[in-house]
């Protein structure tokens, strides 16, 4: 390998206004499961000079939970417009020209197209749990784990329930592949995002062709004439330039005409991936938690697990090296309501507080609570959760009559229980002797500093990290893949992360604190028994 990139010079660093008059910058667009991020960087990767953003909610339509097409390009159009706004408040010029362009968006999911590139199903999104048969039979043919969101199980449902759409697919996608589709023409997918449509073989970074034929073989009866790899997109890896923004995309992107086509575009990843690389966690023995709507822990192997565990995923990073990935469904969402309560609360009695603000009192107060949260519960699955063998969502706040219900327990446990589901999936990994360098650890949680990453740190007995860009999450990610294209024939990503984007930033370390570990084991052990609690729910309610 040649020698890696070095840190651009901060003195030779074009100044941000000129950069983005001359068309250099670069854009990255994640679609995330409640708002669409847009975020412009310059000559320093590691500087964000313009940010949008677009709020937005999924569907529950006939049982399935969806967004519509239109759902998609508003939001789109709506959190790149912001993105132009801030580029004139802040620079005083207008954004007309980029030079290239990231999409990433949540993984999974299924988008199924037709003949005439038609949407032939709503668009089926990573949280639904309706796929539990088909990705119990391909878990077992396969011989690794298939969990229920990943497009190849939603498929194989749809052929085992004899949809009559199947015989009509002609190719079937991500949401980001769908979004990059639509922006370039080209059918592809980064490595990190394919991995989560169906299992990737890490020697030749592309699908596992003995996979393929198994499953042809197992479709035929109910689908016949199925060719699965004629409706799967193609495979990149990081760094291959992935298509040009066409005239069609930059209409689509921007209705208001001024963005120009031709921005060269990175293979469209997803949320994972992304989060790897905003962490700097693409190299084995390194470790990511994303805390959204969804959490989960990215730890990057340097062996095969010995076993097959439904906790467990085995995706990729954007480079293409295997990574076991504790996903679980629900995240900060339930914790979120609860804040929103709070501020209501707060408007209510004649002093409203700024959500920011909200959120900085109660995280602030958690950390007076008691270790263990006081023997307080707080279940955060408002969707199903297949970790702990949820079909659906109940979300739920426990206590027992002896408890200690204080503000301070209250949050903590809520806090608790948005790692309690992931710490389960962790403990897994621990028993296959997975060893980790470090965690890091990005997301909107983490912007109130020394909190969450306290108490993930605790729930993981392990170092926890977070770097200044953490807030910024996979739009930044996904603008660093769409820079590091033109920079891949001098180094590979990892040397590209740590030499280029990473060289100067600062990162935040907690190291466990051992009160928080027992309180948080105390507060696990009631936590995986009341989950009986939750079973119970879904069955009555």
């Amino acid at each position: 390998m040649e020698d890696p990139v070095v840190s651009p010079d901060r003195a030779e660093v074009r100044d941000a206004r000129e950069v983005i008059v001359s068309g250099g910058a670069t854009l990255g667009i994640e679609l995330g499961s409640t708002r669409i991020k847009a975020c412009l960087i310059g000559d320093d990767p590691a500087t964000v000079i313009a940010t949008g953003s677009h709020e937005w909610e999924n569907r529950f339509v006939d049982r399935l939970w969806t967004y519509t097409e239109d759902d998609i390009w508003s939001g789109l159009q709506a959190a790149y417009a912001d993105l132009v706004a801030d580029v004139r408040e802040r620079h005083g010029v207008e954004l007309e020209n980029v030079a290239a362009i990231g999409v990433s968006a949540m993984m999974h999911g299924y988008l199924a197209f037709g003949p005439e590139d038609q949407l032939l199903v709503p668009f089926r999104t990573w949280r639904n749990t309706n796929t539990e048969r088909a990705a119990g039979v391909l878990t077992e043919q396969f011989g690794t784990n298939i969990p229920l969101r990943w497009s190849i199980a939603h498929l194989y449902q749809a052929v085992l329930d004899h949809e009559p759409h199947v015989p009509d697919i002609r190719f079937f996608t991500t949401l980001a592949g769908y979004v990059h589709w639509r922006l370039t023409g080209r059918r592809v997918l980064g490595v990190g995002d394919a991995s989560g449509m169906f299992p990737i073989d890490v020697a030749t970074r592309d699908y596992d062709a003995s996979l393929i034929e198994r499953f042809d073989a197992l479709a035929r009866e109910e689908a016949p004439g199925l060719d699965l790899r004629e409706l799967l997109p193609d495979v990149l890896v990081a760094g291959q330039p992935a298509g040009e923004l066409t005239a069609e995309g930059a209409a689509l992107l921007d209705p208001a005409g001024r963005l120009q086509a031709g921005a060269v575009f990175c293979p469209p990843e997803g949320d994972a991936g992304t989060g790897m690389v905003a962490t700097s966690a693409v190299a084995p023995r390194t470790g990511n938690v994303s805390a959204g709507t969804s959490i989960f822990a990215m730890v990057v192997l340097e062996r095969p697990l010995e076993g097959v565990h439904h906790e467990l995923d085995i995706v990729t990073t954007p480079a293409g090296d295997a990574v076991a990935m504790v996903h679980c469904n629900n995240g900060a969402s339930e914790l979120a309501a609860w804040a929103n309560m709070f501020s209501r609360f707060s408007a209510a009695a004649g002093a409203p507080v700024e959500s920011d603000a909200v959120y900085e009192t109660l995280f602030r107060e958690a950390l007076v609570g008691d270790a263990d949260a006081g023997g307080l519960l707080a279940y955060n699955h408002l969707a199903g959760e297949p970790i702990v063998g949820l079909a659906e969502g109940r979300p739920l706040f426990v206590r027992t009559p002896d408890s200690r219900l204080t503000l301070a327990n209250f949050i903590r446990a809520q806090l608790y229980g948005v790692f309690g589901t992931l710490a389960l999936g962790m403990r897994v990994l621990d028993a296959e002797g997975v060893a980790l360098d470090r965690m890091l650890a990005h997301g909107g949680m983490f912007r109130t500093a020394g909190v969450a990453q306290r108490f993930l740190a605790g729930a993981l007995g392990a170092p926890v990290a977070v770097a200044e860009t953490a807030s910024e999450g996979g739009a930044w990610g996904i603008a660093v893949l769409a820079a590091y294209v033109s920079a891949a024939e001098r180094t590979d990503l990892d040397g590209y992360l740590r030499d280029t984007v990473f060289a100067d930033a600062a990162f935040d370390t907690v190291e466990p604190d051992a009160a928080d570990v027992a309180g948080f084991n105390a507060y696990l052990q009631r936590y995986d028994a009341g989950l009986a609690v939750e079973r119970a729910a879904v069955e009555s309610l």
